[in-house]
């Protein structure tokens, strides 16, 4: 079980939960294991459990090398805590909180038709992989399907780049950094997990739920997008505010 470093203060966890949560409703991290959890008969959990595992220990890799890489820019890096580079991620911030009310104004009825045509080979394929019929081939389908999701995704995934920036940005060690990504990118798996474990043990309940939820995530991904923004942009703004509190001051807010 992956421990928070003691050292990591109550203002920096809450914003990273928060992060993780949002980052747990994600396509990689979600929607498809729930596609995967709606096979037929009885799954087996490992393979669940090995898609899961994939899209974590890859997000925590990426984030390793861009929190070490942040990091040493940031040391080099003085003018970030500038008036003008916090009126710079202010308006950066700002910018994101307006840019999500405009995302999926429009809808077309052609998305929803198009998201029932699925093809009857991907469902053979994904029955196969997620029974005991599927073998080594399957596992190694399921991880690359994995990384092809975690990789396609990962610059649309503005929570975790932000998370990124809040921990390269703190005043944790190395190994607290590491072990602080270590627990954000378990959170991120959450959800899904619990599902895979209300499939196991009440499947016949939370099947239909499962059905519907994996629906309105089809449906709803531009309102999804378009939360995960604001929130992004709420944070950045309020991060900007944090440490350079003369930020009020040089926008002229207080006297």
């Amino acid at each position: 079980m992956v421990s928070l470093p003691p050292e990591l203060p109550l203002e920096l966890a809450l914003p990273l939960l928060a992060l993780a949560l949002v980052d747990s409703l994600s396509f990689g991290t979600l929607l498809i294991p729930l596609w995967l959890l709606l096979a037929p008969g009885r799954l087996r959990p490992s393979r669940v459990l090995v898609f899961l595992a994939t899209v974590a220990v890859f997000y925590f890799g990426v984030g390793l090398l861009l929190t070490a890489g942040a990091v040493s820019f940031l040391s080099d890096a003085e003018f970030l805590e500038s008036p003008m580079a916090g009126r710079a991620q202010f308006v950066i911030g700002a910018g994101l909180v307006v840019w999500s009310f405009f995302i999926g104004r429009k809808k077309t009825d052609a998305a929803g038709e198009g998201a029932d045509a699925t093809p009857g080979r991907l469902l053979r394929w994904r029955d196969r992989a997620m029974h005991d019929g599927g073998g080594r081939g399957s596992l190694l389908s399921l991880m690359a399907l994995a990384l092809t999701a975690a990789v396609l995704e990962l610059a649309t995934m503005l929570p975790y780049l932000a998370a990124v920036g809040l921990i390269s940005g703190s005043e944790l060690d190395g190994g607290g950094r590491a072990l602080t990504l270590a627990a954000y990118c378990a959170v991120m798996v959450v959800p899904a997990l619990v599902l895979l474990a209300a499939r196991i043990l009440v499947r016949r309940l939370v099947e239909p739920l499962l059905q519907r939820l994996a629906a309105w995530m089809a449906r709803e991904g531009a309102e999804t997008t378009a939360w995960v923004v604001g929130i992004v942009g709420f944070l950045v703004a309020r991060d900007a505010i944090a440490r350079v509190p003369e930020l009020f001051d040089a926008l002229g807010f207080i006297s």
